[in-house]
């Protein structure tokens, strides 16, 4: 009887999850969506209360998106050192620059950032701020969660290993985490992992919440709601962290061979940060502090969401606020060098621009971005123009860091679209070309 009734409640739970996906998913990504804004009174009215259910869907991301630890759990990430000055802004007048929209309207860019659901967004020139601008309530001091774009950093981070001597990128992953053998991931190698092209037979899914992506992964990194799925215990949840599903549910897609395809998958970046750990011998989030956090100069301390073992999500936990953001965007333009420092080696930033056919094909041939301006995915980065070192980390929901060397230019913005995913989103697609628009006259 017990069964039965986890079973009706499961499935009903389904069917309303998946009736709210369509409802949210149908309508244009250009709709405003009109309800209750989030977290209105003390206590909340019931209908404006952010819960681990609903903390991604708009607008009850507007809050917790700058306030992550809340539905979450974290670990934090402390700044260190004097902080490096960003003074500024200088040019704020950039904001009433006009851009043609997608519709062949004018907008403002100030206009056209806060119509398309940013939070926030920050332009760089060199080492000056040029530009800085909040909407909705969003503030200088106030963190926000990355997604993924911290895999970029999750890459960045595992370029110190490599740089050490300690990885080989042509090895397997087994080969440095037992744990491994026997799942989807002893078959390809590290470099594999880094570009997405690891053909394992689990898909990457934000609509479709009778998947294993929404039944299984996202309840094991503690970022997607299920029921009763917080209350697993060691002793009788064989997956209870990410790295329990990496090694038992990983399986190999074999019609597929390694390094044929991009299939973005966040199971890829948990493995990296899995490699670092493993391979440093450091907790993730004290590796991070150490080596990029500490050394840029950061305002504020950052934090990373961990999973149900509390382990550090590297595919999409670093939370930070946006003018720290900005500052690991410079220290990557610059080829890894942030005030008088080499943070990252060299060489292993640069590589991120080393497009081969092969990678180009890749993405050519991925249903998803054929309407997209990427033409490569490398090192965990979306690669724009290799040959002017335009490029991005990315995170769902409209996450960017921007970075332009030939016109040495950063931007970064924060936002809390209604819909998750980059790949066709209007939304996500306005901002980058305006950016892209107004780097190139900076």
């Amino acid at each position: 009887m017990a069964v039965q009734n986890l079973s009706s409640l499961l499935a009903s739970w389904l069917l309303s999850a998946m009736l709210l996906a369509a409802l949210s998913f149908s309508a244009s990504a250009l709709d405003p969506i009109v309800t209750q804004e989030p977290m209105q009174g003390v206590p909340p009215a019931r209908e404006s209360q952010v819960t681990m259910q609903n903390y991604r869907e708009y607008p009850m991301n507007k809050w917790a998106f700058r306030n992550a630890g809340a539905p979450l759990n974290i670990v934090m990430i402390p700044r260190a050192g004097t902080i490096f000055p960003l003074p500024g802004p200088s040019k704020p007048a950039l904001g009433q620059r006009l851009f043609t929209t997608a519709q062949g309207q004018q907008q403002s860019f100030d206009d056209l950032f806060e119509s398309n659901y940013a939070d926030g967004v920050v332009v760089m020139k060199g080492n000056r701020l040029v530009y800085e601008k909040y909407f909705h309530g969003f503030h200088a001091d106030a963190q926000h969660i990355w997604f993924s774009m911290s895999k970029s950093m999750a890459s960045s981070a595992f370029g110190l290993l490599v740089a050490q001597g300690k990885v080989d990128l042509n090895a397997s992953p087994a080969d440095y985490i037992p744990e491994l053998k026997g799942s989807g991931f002893e078959r390809v190698t590290i470099q594999h992992v880094l570009d997405h092209a690891t053909a394992i037979d689990f898909k990457e899914t934000y609509t479709d919440f009778t998947s294993d992506f929404a039944l299984k992964y996202a309840p094991a990194m503690n970022m997607g709601y299920l029921p009763g799925a917080r209350d697993a215990q060691p002793s009788n949840t064989k997956i209870l962290g990410v790295h329990d599903f990496l090694a038992h549910y990983i399986k190999p897609d074999l019609s597929i061979e390694p390094g044929s395809n991009f299939d973005y998958n966040s199971t890829n970046a948990d493995l990296l940060g899995w490699l670092i750990a493993r391979i440093s011998g450091q907790p993730v989030e004290e590796f991070l502090q150490k080596n990029i956090w500490a050394k840029l100069g950061a305002e504020h301390d950052a934090y990373i969401a961990v999973d149900r073992a509390f382990m550090p999500v590297m595919t999409g936990g670093v939370n930070t606020t946006l003018r720290d953001a900005a500052r690991f965007g410079m220290m990557i333009r610059d080829h890894g060098r942030f005030n008088g420092q080499q943070v990252i080696p060299k060489k292993w930033v640069d590589a991120s621009l080393e497009i081969t056919p092969t990678l180009r094909a890749n993405m050519a041939k991925n249903p998803n971005y054929g309407e997209e301006p990427w033409t490569a995915y490398h090192n965990m980065w979306w690669i724009l123009d290799e040959t002017i070192g335009e490029y991005c980390a990315v995170g769902i929901h409209g996450q960017i860091i921007y970075i332009n060397r030939k016109a040495d230019t950063v931007m970064t913005w924060f936002s809390s679209q209604p819909v998750a995913g980059a790949a066709r989103n209007l939304n996500f697609r306005a901002k980058l070309q305006a950016a892209r628009e107004l780097a190139r006259t900076l």
